[in-house]
This record gives structure tokens, sequence and C-alpha cells, in this order.
């Protein structure tokens, strides 16, 4: 019983002792530890904590207010803002700059900010002023960003030039001044180019319009050719038939001219005749005479009263003898 009682204290120490060693590993914290000479970086949830160094993943801010002299010894100040993280392939020089300790991310983002001030005095340096700029720094910056992470562990996550402006008042005004200049400058110039660009486009759209409208006269004067040719056309077409028409109405009178001079008798029955009577009314005299067409006549009450009156005319002129009609 009492050896039980041991192993069950002895479990209990053990467990005890296990809880007190062992943390869980926060989810935006690194673990280091030294494995051979070499620090490496712990991938499980818990994590002895006398041999384990906990590291915040969480980004170091950097600002700083830099110095600079620039060629000619015209001194320059310069505002950088960014921000540094652990670089997780170059544990070994940031535990080596910052030490062994959960501050080492802040000491190595000291050392970064030294260095970052030598390379803007650096590029000061290497122009004048007037040839300084935000972007161009910048720009020298981001090319040396590598170096970051090979001297200190560091990743740089941002960084920025907030201002860059010489030191001395006036030398500042002076450069405000040209810079003003050149951007007027500038703008005059793109508003030149701008006012080119668009009287070209006028005068090409002018051309284009005037070309369109020559193109349209030119086509608006071959319809009304076409259109005046389509009337000639018609207009001879009328001439023609107008032509065919009387020739035909000379043929038929030439034709009837012809039948009523081989019989005359049939001269009573044309409409001429009629009208001629008609027309024979307002002269002094004058008799009407009324013709009729054999198809009117034709079984008619009045033809057979009409050679009534011709039969006994006949007759009554041949019973008289030839003296008493004398």
């Amino acid at each position: 019983m009492e050896t039980v009682l041991i192993v069950a204290i002895l479990a209990l120490m053990v467990i005890g002792g296990g809880l007190f060693a062992l943390r869980v590993r926060p989810p935006d914290a690194l673990v280091l530890f030294e494995k051979k000479g070499k620090i490496e970086l712990r991938r499980g949830w818990l994590y002895p904590r006398h041999f384990s160094l906990l590291l915040k993943r969480a980004p170091q801010p950097i600002q700083l207010d830099v110095e600079a002299a620039a060629s000619g010894n015209l001194g320059v100040r310069v505002k950088l803002v960014g921000s540094v993280a652990p670089a997780l392939d170059h544990l070994q020089a940031l535990v080596r700059v910052g030490g062994w300790n959960d501050e080492a991310v802040a000491r190595a983002a000291e050392q970064a900010g030294i260095y970052l001030e030598g390379l803007v005095k650096e590029y000061a340096e290497q122009a004048e002023i007037q040839a300084l700029s935000s972007k161009g720094l910048t720009d020298f910056l981001e090319q040396r960003s590598a170096q970051f992470r090979e001297r200190f562990g560091l990743e740089v996550i941002s960084l920025a030039v907030q201002s860059l402006e010489p030191a001395d008042a006036e030398i500042a005004e002076a450069l405000r001044q040209q810079e003003q200049a050149r951007l007027l400058e500038q703008t005059e110039k793109l508003n030149h180019q701008a006012r080119v660009a668009a009287a070209k486009s006028k005068y090409q759209a002018d051309e284009e319009i005037a070309a369109m409208e020559h193109a349209l006269a030119l086509k608006k004067v071959a319809l009304q050719q076409e259109l005046l040719e389509q009337e000639n056309a018609l207009a001879q077409k009328r001439l023609e038939d107008e032509l065919a028409r009387n020739r035909m109405r000379l043929a038929f009178e030439k034709e009837e001219l012809a039948v009523l001079k081989e019989t005359p008798e049939l001269l009573v029955l044309t409409p001429q005749a009629v009208r001629l009577a008609e027309a024979s009314q307002s002269l002094k005299n004058a008799r009407t005479v009324i013709a009729f067409s054999p198809q009117d006549l034709a079984g008619s009450d009045l033809l057979e009263f009409f050679q009534k009156m011709l039969n006994r005319a006949l007759e009554k002129k041949e019973s008289t003898p030839p003296g008493i009609a004398e």
C-alpha cells in the first residue's frame, strides 16, 4: 500500500512538473530553441518554457528623424516610418543581434534603425540637394532591404519617407519655388500638348466631315443624274407610245376613209356627220341629221318605217308621167 502511494505521489509530481514546465504556444508567437549550436523553430503547440524562447510575430514599428548632409555640406532633414518583423529564415541573425530574450525583436529593430540612418546619409551624400527626392530615397532603401534579413534577421514590412527637406528655411523656400515653377512649366507643357492634340483631332474631324460631305454630294449628283436619265427614258417611252397611237389612229382613219370612198352611202352614218349636223344647228336654214349605226337599227320599228317611206316615194315617182313631173 505504501509503495502504491509513493508511486502515485511520484506520478503526481511528474505531471505537476510537466504542467509547470510546458506551455501552449499562442497563435501569433514564435517558439525558438537551440539545437547543436543552431537556432530552430518549434512547430508544435506545446513547448518547454525553460528551454525555449517565445517571440511575438507582430510587426515592430520604426520611426526615424535623420539629419544628413547633401553635396556641398547642405543640411537635409528626413523623416522615415516603417515596420519590421522576424524573418523566419534568418532567426540565427535575429538572436545574435537581439539576444536570447523576449525583447530580441525590439533590440534588433533599434540596430536596424541605426543602419537605416546610415543608408539615408549615404544617399544624401551622393547627390546635390535639389536632386534629392522622397521617391529616390525610397527606391534606394528598397534595393537594400534584403540586407536587413541577413544582418538583423528582420523582414522589412513597410518603409516610407514622410518628409525630405533642406534644414535651411531659405534653401527650402527656394527649392519649393523651383519645384512650383517646374510643375507650372510641366502643366503648361501638358496643356499645350492637349491643345495641339485637340486642334489636330478637330482638323482631322473637319477633314473627315468634308470628305464625307463631298462623297455625299457626288453620290447625290449621281443619283440626280440617274433620276434624270430615268425621267428622260420615261418621257421618250411616252413619246414613242403617243407616236405609235397616232400612227394607229391615222392608219385607222385612212382605212375608214377608203371604205367611205367605196361606199359613200355610209357617210351619213358616221359620227363625224352627226357632229357636223349638231354644229350646223346654229346656222340659218339648218337641218338636223340623225345617224344610226347598223347595230342601233337592227330589229327596230323605225327602220321599217323609213323603208316603207322610201318604197312609197319610189313607187310614186315611177307612176307619175314625165311631163307632169317636170
